[in-house]
Formats: C-alpha cells, sequence, structure tokens
C-alpha cells in the first residue's frame, strides 16, 4: 500500500456565517457577566485583557475575575457597575464569527438598546431568576420585536442562587410565553444558566442535569443569519458612480459602473433590472467584485454593477430586479407608485425611536437619509405615542428623547422604500438635524 493512501482528506473548515446577536434586560440580570464568561469559556480573550480584568478585581477585594469588566468599558460604567453606552465585542469559535451588541439595562438608555438591536439577527434576553420577568424585560422584548429581530432567546439567569430549581425556570418560562402572545411573538427559546460559574454557556455543567435542551453557544451556533431565512427581493442602493474616462484606455474610456452594498437578495449577469425611481430597464452586463469579473452578487457584498444601456443613474438612486418589480403604470394622486414590494413615495409612516436630546420640532424640516439617498422631510402627524411602561398606546402632541411613537413625514424628493418587517435594510431611516449634523431620529417604515 502506497504512503500516499495514508494521507487524511482534507476537510475543509465549518463556516456558518457571521452571526450579529444583541444582549439586553433588566439592570443588574448578568448581561456583562454573560458575555465575559462566554468569551472567556472559548478563549476569546487575549492574556494582557486578562491581566488587566484580574488586577482590577483584586483592588475591588473580589476573591474570582469580575468578567464583567469585559464589556464595561467606559470609566464611568466601571465606577457605577452599570452598562451606560452600547458595547459591541468580536469573537469567532471553530464554526462561525460573532458580533455581540451589550445593551444597556437602564430605562433612560432606550436609544441606545434601540440602536444596539437595530442590525441583530438574535437576541438574548436575560431574565434573573430570582425576580423573573419584569418591565424592563417586556420593554426590551417589545424593542426586540419592533426592530425586527428574528429569533429570541430568553435566558433565565442566576440559576445558582435560586438552587438551580427547575420549578423556578418553568413558573419564568410560563409567564413569558404568555405575554409573547400578546405581543405576537412567535420564534422564542428558553435556557436556564448561570453566567457567574458558566453552567450552560459553554460547557453544560453539573447542576442543571434536569435541562436537556442546548447550551447557549450550541445555539448560536447554530442559529440562521441575516439574508438566509427567505427568498430575498434584490436591492442595490447606488453609492457612486464610476467613470474614469481615460482617454488612453479604449477598456475605461466607455466605462461607468455603479458602486454599492447589496442590501438583499442576489443579482447574476444576463439579469433584467430597473432603475427607480426613474423606472428604466436594463440588463447586467458585468458584476466586479475585488477587480475580478464574477457571474452573482449575493446579499452583504459590495460590487460594481455595469448594464448593457446608457442609463441617468446618480447616487440614492434604487437598482432592483426586473423580474422581481412589476410596475404600475403612472402615479395615483398621493405621489406614490407602487412597484410590487418596492414603493416610490414622498410620504412615508413610520414607527420613529427619538434620539436627540431636544424634543422633535413640529415645525422644521429635517434631513430623511435612507439607505443612499436623502430627503428633506416635514412632520405630517403624530399617530400615538407609545408608553414604554405599560406598552400602552397614548396621544401625543410631541416626542421627546427615548419615546418610540408613529408618526407620518412629507418628503421633498422621493425615496425607494419597502415595509421594514420585509427589507430591514431598504426599510429603516434616520433624522438627521441638519443645523448640527446630528442623528436625532431612528425610523422603521411601516
Amino acid at each position: 500500500m502506497s504512503a500516499i493512501e495514508h494521507i487524511p482528506e482534507f476537510e475543509a473548515p465549518v463556516d456558518n456565517g457571521l452571526l450579529r446577536f444583541l444582549t439586553c434586560g433588566s439592570v443588574d440580570d448578568g448581561k456583562s457577566t454573560l458575555i465575559g464568561r462566554l468569551l472567556y469559556d472559548t478563549k476569546a480573550i487575549l492574556a494582557d485583557t486578562l491581566h488587566a480584568i484580574e488586577k482590577t478585581s483584586q483592588r475591588r477585594g473580589m476573591e474570582a475575575v469580575d468578567l464583567s469588566l469585559l464589556t464595561d468599558g467606559l470609566q464611568a460604567e466601571r465606577e457605577q457597575g452599570i452598562t451606560i453606552d452600547v458595547a459591541y465585542r468580536y469573537f469567532s469559535t471553530g464554526r462561525r464569527k460573532y458580533i455581540i451588541a451589550d445593551a444597556p439595562g437602564h430605562e433612560q438608555y432606550t436609544r441606545n438598546m434601540v440602536t444596539a438591536a437595530s442590525t441583530a439577527n438574535l437576541a438574548i434576553i436575560l431574565v434573573d431568576a430570582r425576580k423573573g420577568v419584569l418591565t424592563q424585560t417586556r420593554r426590551h422584548s417589545y424593542l426586540a420585536h419592533l426592530v425586527g429581530i428574528p429569533h429570541l432567546l430568553v435566558a433565565v439567569n442566576k440559576m445558582d442562587l435560586v438552587g438551580y430549581d427547575r420549578t423556578v425556570f418553568e413558573r419564568i418560562r410560563d409567564e413569558y410565553l404568555e405575554f409573547a402572545r400578546q405581543l405576537g411573538i412567535n420564534d422564542v427559546r428558553f435556557i436556564p444558566l448561570s453566567a457567574l460559574n458558566g453552567d450552560m454557556l459553554v460547557e453544560r455543567g453539573e447542576n442543571l442535569d434536569w435541562y436537556q435542551g442546548p447550551t447557549l453557544i450550541d445555539i448560536l451556533e447554530s442559529a440562521l443569519v441575516a439574508h438566509s431565512e427567505s427568498d430575498e427581493r434584490f436591492r442595490f442602493p447606488v453609492q457612486y458612480v464610476c467613470r474614469p474616462q481615460k482617454a488612453d484606455d479604449p477598456v475605461l474610456h466607455d466605462y461607468r459602473g455603479f458602486m454599492g452594498r447589496v442590501e438583499s437578495g442576489e443579482i447574476a449577469v444576463g439579469d433584467e433590472v430597473v432603475v427607480l425611481p426613474s423606472e428604466r430597464r436594463s440588463r447586467i452586463k458585468d458584476i466586479q467584485i475585488g477587480g475580478h469579473s464574477l457571474p452573482r452578487a449575493v446579499a452583504e457584498q459590495s460590487a460594481t454593477l455595469l448594464l448593457e444601456d446608457e442609463i441617468d443613474i446618480s447616487r440614492g438612486d434604487m437598482i432592483v430586479r426586473g423580474s422581481d418589480e412589476k410596475l404600475c403604470p403612472g402615479a395615483p394622486a398621493s405621489g406614490t407608485v407602487s412597484t410590487g414590494t418596492a414603493l416610490v413615495t414622498r410620504r412615508i409612516e413610520a414607527m420613529l425611536c427619538w434620539l436627540g436630546e431636544s424634543p422633535l420640532d413640529l415645525r422644521r424640516k429635517y434631513l430623511i437619509r435612507q439607505t443612499t439617498r436623502e430627503s428633506r422631510g416635514l412632520l405630517d402627524g403624530i399617530a400615538w405615542r407609545l408608553d414604554i411602561n405599560s406598552l400602552q398606546q397614548v396621544a401625543a402632541e410631541g416626542i421627546g428623547m427615548n419615546d418610540i411613537a408613529r408618526v407620518a413625514f412629507k418628503l421633498a424628493q422621493p425615496l425607494v422604500v419597502d415595509r421594514y418587517v420585509e427589507n430591514r435594510a431598504t426599510g429603516a431611516f434616520i433624522v438627521i438635524d441638519e443645523s448640527t449634523n446630528n442623528t436625532v431620529g431612528a425610523g422603521m417604515i411601516l
């Protein structure tokens, strides 16, 4: 038998893609400790970082390492022992890469939580086993559901402080399920754990043998990533028109590429496309990524599209696939043109989270930025404001910081939008105060 027959076959490493997830819940539920334990147990902490938090823990008189210091990075957070700003951490295992957003638990930082949740595909909602489902638990669950996070995982933490009692876990699970049904939350899972001791995070431990489900890392490893759960329509907001125009190069002399990021769906060479809002049609002649021509481009890839026809396209235009969209002839009196799921419109209705310290000025115009397109907008009414404590809809004449309300804006220029529940990229927008250039609002189109 030849020696070559003994060489094992090469196995490509498993890659389940990038997962963005969020941790949220009430104050002191253990969010930062959970992330610290997860990083520690997956060996994602550098030696010098671990040494630094060991010294800080010793100065505080702690016998064990305070893993929450890994995410509470601001000096004010470490002094108060709370999370104020959103802390992002990156790590990887042998199967996938992760981006973790640790959202603050205090009510006054609701805007920070909404910001963190906007790109997450899974949310871990921590519940203190001693306290059960609290108002902040319901609040963060509502916000996670509002911003379209498809998967919720309720982690009943600090099980070590209730003697790892199964009945405590089941009581909290049943209470949360009743609340979830009221909100219409369908995809929710439950796991008991102890972030402090590491039970059911990476290792199962020896204290929760009555729980037969997967560990936290098992759930994260197998969770579906964004753009993988449904057939999405192709959306390509144009960021830049590339025109090298080199007279001595016959190829570049007539080169005209439309650069941007595929926000959803995919496109292939030869596919028919429609440019919105002009409704001009053409076909894909070439797709270039990283200087190479490829047969197709998929969601989250940055690409340059070349078309067969010369069409007037500029930054802010949206390229969609022609087979997906059925354009309606003419524009109705309302100023909108329906294009299947895409909508070219001068008026949007949305759920708005106000981020600015100054309240929304009802009489002034703001800059509405959606994908790569901008338009000035004027408030066209407030339907209601959400009472963040009772989750009830109340009448409102104004909107202040951290408020969430259903509003409408009239636009000076048309935007190409989708409903947020159908496309989180093209259904979202931000509101900018032109006098300060500050982002003062974040909206989800209804």
